[in-house]
């Protein structure tokens, strides 16, 4: 479907600032596409192979002295146009699809110990989440104050999707923090049979 999002579509994305190999292309999914984007490096490295049979990207081999060749890779007119045609096309709402929220909606008639535990886990995740985008932003915006970044900078686009990841992150923070309080108070109530 022309408006559904495929890995190719974050692939050819995260190429849009130059050459990548598989690995630094990893890298960067690692980074900053996860954070709306999930893919296995074993799968990126698919993605690729598939993207330059299909003339979206182009690869290059590169020779190196005492380390293995490796392949560099960057987006082609095709690729560009086929991004272009992604984003003219209609985006579907998200959704929420989490097994911790399907254990929080069962804890009236289960043990909500494990599930105190996994919040608490969820929100030190997230905390740390929380601290690579800030520092990540930081980084991006190269000693600009955010408001200037915004409305002058060279290269927003990564920049506004580690914001959406930074307020996701703090959101999930502050809500597993915030349920994990709920349950234990509930756990130590008195009147709890």
């Amino acid at each position: 479907m022309a408006g559904e999002m495929a890995l190719k579509h974050a692939v050819l994305a995260a190429l849009l600032d130059g050459e990548f190999s598989g690995y630094q292309l990893a890298k960067a999914f690692d980074i900053g596409v996860a954070n709306f984007w999930h893919a296995l490096p074993q799968q990126l490295y698919a993605e690729l192979t598939r993207l330059e049979a299909e003339g979206l990207v182009a690869g290059r081999q590169v020779v190196q002295e005492t380390r293995p060749n490796k392949r560099l890779f960057r987006v082609t007119d095709e690729g560009l146009a086929e991004l272009e045609r992604f984003a003219a096309a209609a985006s579907r709402p998200s959704f929420i699809r989490d097994d911790l929220l399907v254990k929080v909606q069962a804890v009236d008639r289960i043990d909500a110990a494990p599930v105190i535990g996994q919040l608490g886990e969820r929100a030190r995740m997230a905390a740390a989440k929380v601290e690579i985008f800030e520092q990540l932003l930081v980084r991006l915006r190269g000693g600009a104050d955010e408001a200037e970044f915004l409305a002058h900078g060279t290269r927003i686009g990564p920049y506004l999707t580690c914001l959406r990841g930074l307020g996701f992150e703090r959101e999930t923070r502050d809500w597993c923090e915030r349920i994990a309080g709920v349950l234990r108070a509930r756990a130590d109530a008195p009147d709890r049979a």
